[in-house]
């Protein structure tokens, strides 16, 4: 097959969402997020009797998208959507990271923390959606959209492993973040939080809440990780449908998820490693089927190998997580650093 020919293959993306389902899942997305809105309209400390309801929600729902993708379309479109599916969530749990990170730093309220983690979420969302239109608009028009998918998530694989070899995750000076900065020079900021009021009224002026700051530092790694994330699913399936769903619905549960895994987290310390090797794993197939649409006889990985291969990696990195934290107490798996 020459380049032209690929140019022209590529450029006719096959998808199972029509006119109506997207508009139905769209739907479906704003009113579970309106719901979540409104049960975090009052701040409260989440229960973990609350966590782990929604959390079991959040889980049996998109397992029952994916029963119905693979029942009305095919085995096919059903393990695309359920690999991607747990490459999404995979690397949600990275995110979840980050932001108990930043919680910490900013020292959040327990009260006002499921939030700011659902303004993080919602920023998330339409980032992806940016992302994903723009990834589909690629692979319609640039014959080498699938190497320089494999590039990013390659290039990030490295950065991942450097990061976790020397430690850097563990670090979050909110002094010296850029969005923080930015936001000081713009306006003055109170130290003190007042619910979840982005600003307060300091005499004859506008003044910044410490929610503000959070808000906006969860929303610029939110940017970083759509990055990752959207090419990731890409490699599992070219479908922008499936690739939306799958990233609306590992998002989504994220507010319900962190506080279930809040204690367990500190402990995931492997965590960074096994998304190393499932990102550059998929920078290698998206890598390969871009070298078989020019040369035939270059192999491609299939989605089922992959499935296999990304639920071994996170077995093992959990395994060995678990077993390199045993019998660690809370403060010797402390990884925040103290807010000054």
């Amino acid at each position: 097959m020459t380049e032209l020919s690929y140019l022209a293959a590529a450029s006719d993306l096959s998808s199972v969402g029509t006119p109506t389902l997207w508009a139905l899942t769209i739907a479906g997305v704003v009113l579970l997020l309106v719901l979540d809105f409104l049960v975090t309209r009052k701040p409260h400390e989440v229960s973990m009797r609350e966590a782990i309801g929604w959390s079991a929600f959040y889980v049996a729902l998109p397992l029952a998208f994916g029963g119905w993708v693979w029942s009305r379309y095919g085995s096919e479109q059903g393990v695309q959507y359920l690999t991607g599916y747990l490459v999404e969530k995979s690397l949600s749990v990275d995110n979840l990271f980050v932001f108990m990170l930043l919680l910490a730093a900013f020292a959040v309220p327990a009260v006002l923390a499921q939030r700011v983690l659902l303004y993080g979420i919602a920023g998330a969302l339409v980032l992806r959606a940016v992302f994903i239109a723009l990834g589909a608009a690629a692979l319609q028009t640039l014959d080498f959209a699938f190497l320089l998918f494999a590039i990013i998530l390659i290039a990030t694989a490295v950065k991942l492993l450097r990061d976790a070899l020397a430690g850097h995750q563990q670090e979050v000076d909110i002094n010296k973040m850029r969005s923080v900065k930015l936001l000081r020079k713009i306006m003055p900021v109170v130290d003190e939080y007042h619910g979840a009021r982005m600003t307060v009224r300091q005499g004859a002026k506008r003044a910044l809440t410490p929610f503000a700051l959070v808000v906006v530092a969860v929303l610029a790694t939110d940017v970083v990780f759509a990055v990752d994330s959207v090419p990731a699913v890409y490699g599992i399936t070219e479908d922008p449908y499936l690739v939306f769903a799958t990233n609306a619905f590992a998002l989504l549960g994220l507010r319900a998820l962190y506080f279930v895994l809040h204690a367990a987290l500190s402990r995931l310390v492997h965590l960074s490693y096994g998304l190393a090797i499932i990102l550059a794993f998929i920078g290698l197939k998206l890598g390969l089927h871009w070298a078989h649409g020019i040369w035939p006889s270059v192999p491609q990985i299939p989605t089922l190998a992959s499935l296999g291969v990304i639920i071994g990696v996170l077995a093992v990195v959990t395994v060995t997580s678990l077993r390199a934290t045993r019998g660690d107490t809370p403060e010797q798996r402390e990884v925040v650093t103290e807010r000054h």
